[in-house]
């Protein structure tokens, strides 16, 4: 440990993980607990059935690592007594439980369709003798973990790069007394338009050969549609009948609990029913005999009379045979007929607002609606319309909204560094006019700072502590983790700020040379030899945690310097590109933001299992996979090189 990292005093506690009335652990709690068990694993080729599956894991292994499973998590931050000082906190948080029990828990995982079973993933029980992958859903869930808790993933990339990640999931929100889904109009509206998607989402033609990661990225878009024919019956009087936009009720369910963050069927099906009661849905026929057995999911709320499609009660059979058909409301809340213009908010009267607009009105119970109609759209007026993130990259944003270039162009910037395909493009661009050095200096540091606050390790332990070994796994990784920290700050220095480096920068004279004073003053001080513009190896690995925090405020100042020279250089360049201007239509499909819910592009600021919920009101919001996205942009890219002009 750096000798100014001082850990605090070793507390501990205890207490048994929340359950629900559905008897399942609370959702936090089983994310967190399934990317701790993965982090954990060594995901290796299994065979069964004559086949080997990669980056696999068995039922022992699971039940193994989950018996006795240690994540410990450091953060760095001031010393409260001197603030000048950096000190490390280590928390370590043990899992412990029967083989019985940890299967009950890796059911739990496959009930969230955060893992599958490899030889076969139509499969919904977790087998005592089973070889288990990830699903895409669980891969989007294990990446931002890992991003939030600065865990070493080196050993998981090969999973990250050879299997489809789920690009958006859409997070509802939950009560934190019981952790069901609070339901509201804002969130089942923006539950149904991520369901149905933007366009109607039918096969594409049976001889296009698509590979796994293209037949994923087609399910993604939406709920799979076709028409159905209803054959005509002149006894009663029915001539034939053709209903568009259909899907199977099945279907249905495993489309929300692979694309969102709804658990298991029941909670699906509580969702679709809810899609029925909202007038979205409609049954078309549920061809079952009368021996098939036929679960209806029933859920019930205030209806605000009048016009409204909204009624009392909503019901969705759970059977093989039942078929849905999307309403022409369902159609009109879905934007579908592109005659809505694009930045026109909804009527009053729409149901996406007609309920919703004031949420303290709706209870947010299942069987609840809102029994405050008036209140609602008094509350109405006070509602403005988010802007899309997408919206503020268009060149017309600036007079639209009476905002300054240098403002509206920061924004753009923002949003172009968030958005992993955007920030693709305009690396390119960047490197066509010689100045992706810029680019490349503010990410590095980015992550660096990210790096440096936090650290995490996930592993199983052994009950026998090795003799001689007084280190804890959360101590012995932030060992580890700052001599990583003290080579990424100098390969940072050498590559971008020495002098003659490879990608020098160019900025401010002063800045650079109260880096190099800084650094002159550290090497001198700790060996007695004179700084040579550049930080050797053994001269690097004597900085303690405090000296590379004053490394990082300085980075930070030369980070802002670069950032506002890129935004008032840069950016109005390249949104003149047609490169850009091609893609934006593209990058829209990207941006969930919606009147009805908000978007964390980086989630929120806990990581999963690790804060209590505060906020009762409900909501939604939506993350996005950097590695999908990239790997999403790059097939875009190639998919315009091949087309003819």
């Amino acid at each position: 440990m750096p000798p100014s990292s001082e850990p605090d005093p070793q507390t501990t506690s205890s207490h048994m993980m929340k359950t629900t009335k559905r008897g399942r652990p609370f959702l936090k709690d089983t994310l967190d607990l399934f990317a701790t068990l993965i982090v954990s694993l060594q995901l290796t080729p299994h065979k069964q059935f004559f086949r080997t599956f990669p980056h696999s894991f068995s039922t022992d292994e699971a039940a193994q690592n989950l018996a006795s499973l240690k994540f410990s998590q450091s953060n760095r931050g001031p010393d409260p007594r001197e603030p000048a000082r950096v000190v490390t906190t280590t928390t370590t948080t043990t899992f412990s439980m029967t083989r019985d029990m940890a299967k009950a828990m890796s059911q739990h995982f496959m009930d969230a369709r955060l893992i599958e079973n490899a030889t076969d993933p139509s499969s919904n029980l977790f087998k005592d003798r089973g070889v288990y992958q990830l699903t895409p859903k669980g891969l989007h869930v294990l990446e931002r973990f890992i991003s939030k808790n600065g865990i070493n993933s080196d050993h998981l990339q090969p999973v990250f790069s050879s299997q489809p990640i789920c690009i958006k999931l859409l997070h509802l929100e939950r009560r934190s007394m019981d952790d069901e889904i609070i339901v509201t109009q804002s969130v089942i509206t923006a539950l149904f338009r991520r369901f149905v998607g933007r366009s109607a989402n039918y096969a594409p033609p049976a001889d296009k050969p698509m590979d796994a990661f293209q037949k994923y990225n087609e399910r993604s878009k939406g709920i799979a549609l076709n028409d159905v024919t209803e054959r005509a019956q002149p006894l009663l009087g029915k001539n034939q009948q053709i209903h568009k936009h259909c899907f199977a009720a099945v279907s249905a369910l495993e489309w929300l609990c692979d694309f969102t963050s709804v658990v298991g069927r029941e909670e699906a099906a509580e969702m679709a029913a809810q899609f029925v009661r909202f007038g979205l849905i409609a049954l078309v026929s549920d061809k079952r005999k009368n021996n098939d057995s036929a679960i209806i999911f029933t859920v019930r709320g205030s209806a605000p009379g009048g016009n409204s499609p909204v009624s009392q009660q909503g019901e969705f059979r759970c059977t093989a045979k039942a078929i849905y058909k999307i309403t022409d409301e369902g159609r009109r809340l879905a934007h579908w007929d592109q005659s809505r213009p694009h930045g026109v908010q909804d009527s009053p009267s729409a149901s996406s607002t007609n309920l919703a607009t004031d949420r303290s009105s709706i209870d947010g119970s299942m069987d609840s609606g809102s029994h405050d109609v008036k209140k609602a759209s008094d509350a109405s007026a006070k509602i403005h319309r988010r802007i899309s993130l997408a919206e503020k990259l268009n060149a017309n944003y600036d007079a639209a909204e009476k905002k300054s270039t240098k403002e509206s162009n920061t924004d753009r910037l923002r949003y172009i560094l968030e958005e992993p395909g955007l920030r693709s493009l305009f690396r390119e661009f960047l490197r066509g006019n010689f100045c992706e050095e810029n680019l490349s200096f503010w990410l590095d540091v980015q992550d660096f700072k990210k790096k440096f606050n936090i650290t995490s390790s996930a592993m199983a332990v052994s009950p026998v502590t090795r003799p001689g070994n007084r280190n804890t796994p959360g101590q012995a990784a932030m060992e580890r983790h700052h001599e990583s920290l003290i080579n990424t700050a100098f390969v940072i220095y050498n590559t971008y700020l020495a002098p003659s480096s490879q990608c020098e920068l160019n900025i401010d004279h002063g800045l650079r040379n109260e880096l190099v004073k800084y650094l002159e003053e550290v090497v001198t001080n700790l060996n007695g030899k004179a700084f040579q513009g550049r930080v050797e190896p053994e001269q690097a690995n004597a900085f303690n945690a405090t000296q590379l925090s004053t490394m990082i405020k300085l980075y930070e100042r030369i980070q802002t310097h670069v950032f506002r020279l890129m935004a008032t250089d840069s950016v109005p360049k390249f949104i003149k590109t047609p490169k850009f201007l091609a893609m934006r239509n593209w990058v829209e499909d990207f941006d969930p933001t919606e009147n009805d819910f908000h978007l964390l592009s980086a989630g929120p600021t806990s990581p999963p299992g690790l804060s209590a919920a505060t906020d009762e009101q409900g909501g939604a919001y939506i993350t996005v996979s950097p590695q999908a996205s990239e790997r999403e942009h790059r097939q875009h890219v190639a998919a315009n090189a091949d087309a003819p002009s």
